[in-house]
């Protein structure tokens, strides 16, 4: 059994996750619907299994944060109070710079969950830890197809 300290921390810190990944998920569907040009078939087919894989990793987080005590997201304006991938309400689109968004969007998450995994170290939660890994492992992977596609280096945005 976990601290009440390491339930606090990890639950917090696995909420803010959660609202990162139903952001991108919504993001990446809304690329994904708003495709056009050169290679739309197989971009539309790498988005998708893309936003399978992320809204798969959803219930996983929200389980492992009920699991461990904690409470999570409770709406959608609750997600958009603590997401930090940003929205794209643009209404048009140029698709190369869309999967150089995603690019950059998941290189972050990357980033954020292998924080995650080390604050996991520090309370001994070797459970999230181990979901971590395989998380971290995916975005990974979503990270390289994406730079591949764009053939460049995913970029900061400011």
């Amino acid at each position: 059994m976990i601290s009440r300290e390491a339930m606090r921390d990890l639950s917090n810190a696995l909420t803010l996750l959660l609202a990162d990944m139903v952001a991108l998920y919504i993001k990446t569907k809304n690329f994904h619907w708003h495709l056009s040009g050169p290679h739309f078939h197989a971009y539309r087919l790498m988005l998708g299994e893309q936003a399978r894989q992320i809204l798969a990793t959803t219930d996983l987080i929200a389980e492992r944060v009920r699991k461990i005590g904690g409470t999570t997201l409770h709406s959608v304006s609750h997600v958009g109070r603590l997401q930090r991938i940003l929205d794209n309400d643009a209404y048009t689109f140029v698709q190369m710079d869309m999967l150089a968004e995603l690019c950059d969007d998941n290189r972050d998450l990357t980033r954020n969950l292998r924080q995650l995994h080390a604050l996991c170290g520090d309370h001994r939660d070797a459970a999230t830890a181990s979901l971590l890994e395989t998380w971290i492992d995916e975005a990974e992977g979503r990270t390289w197809h994406l730079r591949e596609t764009v053939d460049t280096e995913c970029t900061s945005r400011t």
